[in-house]
């Protein structure tokens, strides 16, 4: 009888973990013999991101294809093979694995010209993201549609999981003295589509650069859900950015990657949790952080004191202290805000080392175009209260929700 039970317990994880698998464009258009790319020159927007399954590129899956002409391959932020460090330039080259030409559209050039796209009939994106409008593969996204869309080339997305789920919504949609690369687009910082449903609002919305629309086609994932978490995918996990080691990484990015604009206080970055974190020398009461943050009863937040040195950026070499974050309800958690109840405390805790007065600070100009708003420094300056803010921060997800759900593929 043990026997039996053990063996229908395994048969039942193992068909749990079989239904939840999830299957990216990738592998969905391979089932479909490459269908909408026969006949055409193919050029590809990937990263080590893009893979199947089994951890086979998509570049190296073009390119062993009976049915696609690979020709060209696009770098965007940390190149096709992911051998360029976050904001350093990708440059032109050839892929030593193939020997197709790569060229850069992050550098100089960050849209694709006229010449790069000479040799080929459609373009294909397939990029695992990260779920944040300051992430910049979806600028990549965004200028190669326009691109493509100007000169009558096809753009298919190859879909994959938004890895904060599908109905997380946060934050003000950009505002045009905003738009940069690191918010190229008029959408809430968390935005809660994946790839290909963003796409198809990029793309039917009209918010292309050129006003056109582009000839799109998205391939979409099979047995994904909106209210998944990655790991329920049963997906493989390649890091999109060197900080975003893990999915859960993920959900920590948008409650400390504002903040992290300001080079305030460490955040993680050079130490072993990226943006789980929020420490400086100067911070000389973590308990007592620890216990404000905890007290503000944020949902699905919780927080402990920490002691760390940084192996490397900000307050590298130091003995720090400060406060690590958890989030243990993803679904109710107001992630975006977590950097700013932070602030709040740490302001009326230390009030020399409020964030928005740092003397002669560079700094101000980057943290806008990621908010979104100069509003949102702006209102928080006077008083450093968050409640000065949601007004603002708050306005226009409820609205974008509901104006998106028409793109759901999902």
């Amino acid at each position: 009888m043990k026997k039996e039970l053990l063996t229908f317990g395994v048969f039942l994880i193992f068909a749990i973990s079989l239904g939840a698998q999830v299957k990216p464009g990738i592998e969905v258009l391979r089932d479909r013999n490459f269908d909408v790319l026969k006949g055409k020159r193919v050029g590809l927007i990937t990263n080590p991101t893009g893979v199947d399954n089994d951890l086979k590129s998509t570049v190296d899956i073009f390119f062993e294809a009976e049915d696609v002409d690979l020709t060209a391959l696009y770098g965007p932020e940390h190149g096709v093979r992911g051998d360029a460090h976050a904001g350093v330039e990708v440059t032109n080259d050839v892929d030593p694995k193939t020997g197709v030409q790569v060229y850069s559209i992050f550098g100089k050039t960050r849209k694709p010209t006229d010449e790069m796209l000479e040799n080929i009939d459609v373009m294909v994106y397939d990029i695992q993201d990260n779920g944040c409008r300051s992430f910049t593969f979806i600028s990549s996204m965004a200028n190669a549609m326009d691109a493509c869309a100007k000169l009558g080339k096809e753009f298919v997305v190859l879909d994959r999981p938004n890895p904060i789920g599908g109905e997380k919504v946060e934050g003000n949609i950009t505002e045009p003295d905003c738009i940069s690369f690191v918010s190229q687009l008029p959408i809430p910082y968390l935005y809660g589509l994946t790839p290909g449903e963003l796409a198809n609002y990029i793309n039917e919305e009209g918010l292309l650069e050129s006003g056109k629309k582009v000839n799109l086609t998205v391939v979409p994932m099979e047995g994904w859900e909106r209210d998944m978490s990655f790991s329920e995918t049963g997906m493989p996990w390649v890091l999109p950015s060197p900080h975003i080691p893990t999915p859960e990484t993920a959900l920590y990015y948008p409650a400390s990657g504002i903040l992290g604009e300001l080079y305030f206080i460490n955040i993680g970055i050079g130490y072993t949790l990226p943006f789980k974190l929020f420490a400086a020398p100067w911070i000389d009461k973590p308990d007592e952080l620890a216990q404000r943050m905890n007290d503000l009863g944020i949902p699905g937040i919780k927080f402990r004191p920490i002691y760390f040195k940084p192996f490397y950026s900000t307050s590298s070499g130091e003995d720090i202290a400060g406060v690590e974050f958890y989030v243990t309800d993803a679904n109710v958690a107001p992630l975006t805000l977590v950097q700013f109840y932070i602030m709040q405390e740490l302001a009326e805790m230390y009030p020399e080392h409020k964030a928005m007065s740092i003397d002669g600070s560079t700094r101000y100009n980057m943290f806008d175009k990621v908010a979104g708003s100069k509003k949102i420094r702006e209102e928080f300056s006077r008083r450093n209260r968050v409640e000065d803010i949601l007004p603002i921060w708050n306005k226009d997800a409820d609205n974008f929700k509901e104006s998106t759900k028409a793109y759901r593929l999902y």
